[in-house]
């Protein structure tokens, strides 16, 4: 195996979005921006579409564009950041739909195309993208039409005991009252809140790929390093840059192909593991651009491969070595792996 293999198993990802589909009563849309979270939209969103959803959504309208070349006529295509400067031949020539998040940008859609659809995104409390109150009440009584959806998201539904949930799903309530439109406030973290927070579209994203707060998920990514050389290092001397371990006991060191260029981020190293058929084997070291050393010496024979992620390691499991979420590990993962699509 001379390249690092990551496997996408679109089964479990199917799986995944399945089950919060049923857990929102059959109300999910799929989200597959950034690449499908780094997977792959080309073969992630086929998948996600023979399982049933039919409501993509997707960052930017380039996305958008991509993904409907991938799925032809039909489904529908939700762009997050509206109708931006330029974007109206994408829009209209591959039936996107903008989620408007400002008066200006519902300017913009009205005067370029004014027939087309578009959803309207709304501010409750996180102050990142969306229409703020006065605003909204300002703008909601000359809409050029029925919005396709009203959306907002939630800050903090990954910590279900917040106070902020609460207050947004209220001020949601409150700005959406006596509307006719559909309306959808959750993405994963949302759907596991319950009921009084599913409304009429759910958009699972991180709980699909696998990653927190969905408990229930199944692991969709697995990643095999190859080993380039193994080596006795004796008492005394040290592993990588920086002199950072220092060997206490002769120790069998494994060297793998892949590093921080790959997305194996370079501060986990010093809380990072591998594994050998389910057997723990220690990074050591400084995680270089392209090389790591692992401890194999409890291992009966030199490993040719080694497992970064798999069954009972995964993607949270590296973000909190790195301090940060699963969503970054993904996202990260490099070009240089060979991949491989399992299922679907």
């Amino acid at each position: 195996m001379a390249r690092a293999h990551l496997t996408i198993d679109l089964d479990a990802l199917t799986a995944n979005w399945r089950a919060l589909n049923a857990a929102c009563g059959g109300k999910a849309g799929a989200v597959v921006k950034a690449d499908a979270y780094g997977l792959g939209m080309a073969h992630v969103a086929p998948a996600l579409a023979k399982a049933g959803a039919r409501r993509f959504f997707v960052a930017i309208a380039e996305e958008g564009a991509e993904l409907r070349q991938i799925l032809g006529d039909g489904p529908e295509i939700n762009v997050f950041s509206g109708h931006m400067a330029g974007d109206a031949d994408l829009i209209r020539d591959h039936a996107l739909i903008p989620m408007i998040n400002a008066p200006e940008q519902m300017a913009r859609h009205r005067a370029a195309l004014p027939d087309a659809p578009f959803g309207i995104q709304l501010d409750t409390g996180m102050n990142r993208l969306g229409i703020e109150p006065d605003d909204w009440a300002a703008m909601r009584p000359d809409l050029p039409g029925t919005p396709t959806l009203i959306m907002s998201h939630l800050a903090c539904s990954d910590e279900p005991d917040h106070p902020m949930n609460a207050r947004q799903r209220d001020a949601f309530l409150a700005m959406t009252e006596a509307s006719t439109a559909p309306r959808s406030l959750s993405a994963t973290g949302g759907v596991l809140l319950g009921q009084d927070y599913h409304f009429d579209l759910a958009r699972p994203g991180i709980g699909t790929y696998g990653g927190r707060p969905f408990g229930g998920a199944q692991p969709v990514v697995t990643l095999h390093l190859p080993v380039i050389q193994t080596r006795i290092v004796v008492p005394g001397e040290t592993v990588g840059y920086g002199n950072t371990w220092t060997a206490q006991i002769p120790t069998r060191v494994a060297t793998v192909a892949a590093g921080y260029a790959d997305g194996i981020h370079r501060i986990m190293g010093p809380n990072a593991w591998m594994r050998a058929h389910g057997t723990p084997c220690k990074v050591l070291g400084r995680i270089s651009m392209d090389l790591i050393g692992v401890d194999v010496t409890h291992l009966p024979e030199p490993p040719e491969t080694l497992e970064l992620l798999g069954d009972t390691q995964g993607v949270d499991d590296l973000a909190d070595w790195a301090g940060t979420i699963g969503y970054e590990i993904l996202t990260s993962l490099g070009a240089r792996y060979a991949r491989r699509y399992a299922g679907g």
